[in-house]
């Protein structure tokens, strides 16, 4: 059951299901735990290519960059989102993702979210039937040091149940982590028009190594970094347009590759050595030189997205984007689109993947937001 349990974890990756081709013979995707913390939980950020470290601050930043926070307009809100993951595969593999702010003054906020990732029920060799579930909460807080710059920082906590089992050595996993964010918002004159730029830093997950089952090696978190920009083209007084770009590489070391005439015992042995002995923080800073490839190599795992988003009216929106990853480190290729429409109390969101690779399993991916404002809903207990 234990070999069975694990490739059905490895539907989490699609890079497995679809980044093997032919003329790619050196597949060596960055290897870590705790996947579901790498999933864009909200429908706007998700519509517009996986982008939104620089976009313009929503309820859902807390993801993206806490950093944000400051800049919003309302004082406070709240976001419920949800996605049916891996629908080609299974159908019983959901995340769930509640996020909120509330401003403080004029200068900061403090924000959070809860994440919770249910994998279906897996049946053990016993008969009984388990639940393995993933889930994390965290808490941040933002300030902004000028009318034009933000930063922020976050604490979380992971917990990760994958069991299989209920015996006396196998356990449940956790870790912590920390982000830091920043965030630039200015207006800049292009011709005639006044328009609004953003640029976003943020590094997340920077924190503890994982351990599961009380096994001696541990696992990296999905450290992360994360840089965009964004500018907002207003067309007249009831439409605008926005395009972003994010660049996101994995802070993690890259697992080293089995040599050639190597056995599997003496390779089991160097990564051990070489690779699960490292500390997190030093691979953090060993993941940006350490690909076996060189600097290719190093160029390909960086992530890339770019999106676009035309609002009329602070009403309706329509976005799209694509998001792309090298094929030899997990062939992450799609397009998506999504809309959005809005009202004084209320917003509901949606996105769509069109994957681009062959048996993709995040193809036709659907993700749904539903997001409420405390001021408008201030505002309509006063009538």
């Amino acid at each position: 059951m234990k070999k069975k349990f694990f490739i059905y974890l490895l539907t989490l990756l699609p890079l497995h299901a679809s980044a093997q081709d032919e003329k790619n013979a050196m597949f060596n995707p960055v290897e870590h735990a705790v996947i579901s913390q790498t999933i864009a939980p909200d429908a706007r950020g998700a519509g517009m290519g996986d982008v939104g470290v620089a976009t313009d601050p929503d309820v859902n930043s807390q993801y993206w960059n806490p950093a944000k926070y400051p800049f919003c307009i309302s004082r406070a809100g709240i976001a419920l989102n949800y996605t049916p993951w891996l629908r080609q595969l299974v159908n019983d593999i959901d995340l769930a993702y509640l996020a909120g702010y509330y401003r403080i003054g004029d200068y900061s906020a403090i924000s959070g979210s809860l994440r919770y990732f249910s994998l279906g029920e897996v049946f053990a060799n016993d008969g009984m039937t388990v639940k393995p579930y993933e889930m994390s909460f965290d808490v941040a807080y933002s300030m902004m040091l000028s009318e034009k710059f933000s930063l922020a920082a976050a604490i979380r906590w992971i917990y990760s149940d994958l069991r299989y089992d209920y015996s006396e050595d196998s356990k449940p996993a956790s870790a912590f982590a920390a982000d830091l964010a920043m965030y630039y918002n200015n207006y800049v004159m292009l011709g005639s028009r006044e328009c609004q730029l953003g640029i976003g830093l943020n590094m997340s997950n920077i924190g503890s190594k994982i351990s599961y089952y009380g096994d001696d090696e541990s696992q990296f978190l999905p450290a992360n970094l994360r840089l965009g920009a964004s500018l907002m083209v207003p067309i007249d007084e009831y439409n605008r347009f926005s395009i972003a770009a994010d660049a996101n590489k994995l802070l993690v070391p890259t697992v080293p590759r089995q040599e050639e005439g190597e056995s599997n015992s003496d390779y089991q042995d160097r990564v051990r050595r070489e690779y699960s002995d490292i500390s997190a923080i030093s691979g953090i800073f060993k993941s940006f030189g350490d690909a076996p490839g060189g600097l290719s190599e190093e160029l390909k795992e960086i992530q890339w997205s770019v999106g676009a988003e035309y609002v009329y009216h602070d009403q309706f929106s329509l976005r799209a984007g694509y998001h792309h990853q090298a094929e030899s480190k997990g062939n992450l290729k799609y397009f998506t689109v999504g809309g959005g429409f809005k009202m004084n109390v209320f917003s509901l969101d949606v996105g769509y993947v069109i994957s681009t690779a062959r048996s993709n399993p995040l193809d036709q991916t659907l993700r749904f937001s539903l997001t409420f404002d405390m001021d408008g809903i201030k505002d309509l207990f006063r009538r």
